[in-house]
């Protein structure tokens, strides 16, 4: 094949595919089908909600997943047509969504169409996952259930700079909402009323010496946190405030969540979660370090296995029996920026791996 996996990004990343608006994914997810359509054999589908799936072989199953939703891109990355800026210089390609995460969309494509692969191989690119997994989660609830999982979000920088590893594990995310309740009365006869920022406080000095969760996933440690980073409460100077709320972000890990509804020992105070995207871990050693043996294969450095701070559709998928782990070009710092970018020669490390992963894995003896 004459593809190369730069050109097949700079076509994805050309296509707008952010939700605002008039905006969504199909036009990226259109393209993504008619070319595996075109390139391969595999029987492909698109999914009432706009996702890509596309299977070959038999047995066992891997699959080599990521999305083609990207955030809103800054207003110096599109174009007076509506279209996404796209450069290539210095050896890196610009624009929304070469990083995160369309241009290991195209390292995945161009491997599951070279792929031989050792069981049945599934590409997967789902809508909505920067609306928290929405693609993902329906994929899964129509029965989207593959064995293995190889999932394509950034792995690149965690050990050394430059080196792409294998995640086994990242935090997930739950974002919650301490709603402090009181009753108004004029300021100055404050005792003829009830506070809400005075409970909504209790409730903070509670989360404040929570302790964060930890735990171990092949050999690897992995902690969580707890911040609480907005709150507002409030109507006038001269008011005793009758509501009060506060955001509380924790970054969860396996199997473990901070203790939150302690807050709700507060009179008057309750906890509402409004996200809650699941951490991963891989449980299988056998392919993870299958994995790392091919990326240490594809690369002159020494890719370790690592975890990740930011949760992905792999938690989803985890979360429903799928063992995963991550690999892709994205750089720490890379994603969601004005001048977001990826290594070309990174892209085509990772399509390298994908390939190797897929003609290794599932193993005969599993």
């Amino acid at each position: 094949m004459t593809t190369t996996v730069a050109d097949l990004t700079q076509q994805l990343v050309a296509i707008p595919s952010h939700r605002e608006g008039d905006h969504d994914e199909r036009a990226a997810g259109d393209f993504v089908a008619s070319w595996l359509r075109d390139h391969t054999d595999a029987a492909v589908r698109r999914d009432e909600v706009g996702n890509v799936v596309a299977r070959k072989g038999a047995g066992p199953s891997l699959a080599l997943v990521g999305h083609h939703d990207v955030v809103p891109p800054d207003d110096s990355q599109v174009t007076a047509d509506g279209d996404y800026v796209v450069q290539r210089r210095d050896g890196r390609l610009y624009g929304r969504g070469t990083a995160d995460m369309k241009g290991c969309v195209a390292a995945a494509m161009l491997a599951f169409a070279e792929a031989d692969p050792a069981g049945e191989l599934v590409f997967a690119s789902f809508v909505g996952e920067e609306q928290g997994g929405i693609g993902c989660r329906a994929a899964i609830e129509a029965g989207f259930a593959p064995d293995y999982a190889v999932v394509g979000e950034g792995s690149t920088g965690y050990s050394a700079a430059g080196v792409t590893d294998v995640a086994v594990a990242h935090k997930g995310r739950r974002g919650s909402t301490i709603v402090a309740e009181g009753a108004a009365a004029h300021a100055s006869e404050p005792d003829a009323g009830e506070n809400a920022v005075y409970r909504a406080c209790d409730a903070v000095d509670i989360v404040r010496d929570l302790s964060f969760p930890e735990t171990e996933v092949l050999g690897h440690s992995l902690s969580g946190s707890v911040a609480v980073t907005e709150i507002d409460g409030g109507s006038a100077w001269n008011v005793v405030p009758e509501r009060c709320t506060a955001t509380v972000d924790e970054r969860t890990v396996p199997g473990e969540r901070a203790p939150l509804s302690r807050v709700e020992t507060v009179e008057g105070v309750s906890l509402r979660v409004d996200q809650d995207l699941p951490p991963m871990a891989c449980g299988d050693a056998a392919f993870a370090e299958t994995v790392r043996s091919a990326a240490a294969a594809a690369q002159d450095g020494t890719p370790e296995q690592v975890v990740k701070p930011h949760a992905t559709d792999a938690g989803w998928l985890a979360d429903a029996g799928t063992e995963c782990v991550v690999v892709g070009a994205a750089e720490p710092g890379e994603a969601h920026t004005a001048d977001e970018s990826v290594s070309i020669e990174v892209l085509e490390r990772c399509r390298e791996i994908y390939e190797r992963v897929a003609e290794t894995w599932p193993a005969a003896e599993n």
